[in-house]
């Protein structure tokens, strides 16, 4: 990995880490790796998500109700639901997001 490759991560939680990967007007996609073991705690945000599991198993938490994936599954979530995951197995996921993450974005940015 070359050092702007590694500039281009953030820790998003103990554990979990996104790097951007494309951006349009009306959508954004990261890469995330996730450690086995790392939680991301429950949030919401206005944004649609996609999420699709490229390796590894990870336990979501959407709205109160569990849901296990393995590598090629996807979960959708809608805006402004309450969402949380647990690595189950080290895992690498693309989130997709609909419109872009404006905070993402910035901390991309520098800001």
């Amino acid at each position: 990995m070359t050092q702007q490759q590694k500039e281009r991560w953030f820790e998003v939680a103990p554990g979990i880490r996104r790097c951007t990967i494309a951006v349009t007007e009306r959508m954004q996609q990261i890469l995330v790796e996730l450690d086995q073991g790392a939680r991301l705690p429950e949030h919401r945000h206005p944004h649609e998500q996609i999420t699709y599991l490229i390796t590894g198993r990870l336990r979501f938490f959407i709205d109160g109700t569990a849901r296990e994936v393995g590598p090629g599954e996807t979960v959708a979530i809608s805006g402004n639901v309450p969402h949380a995951v647990e690595v189950l197995e080290a895992s690498h996921a693309i989130d997709t997001f609909s419109p872009p993450r404006e905070d993402l974005l910035a901390q991309d940015a520098g800001g």
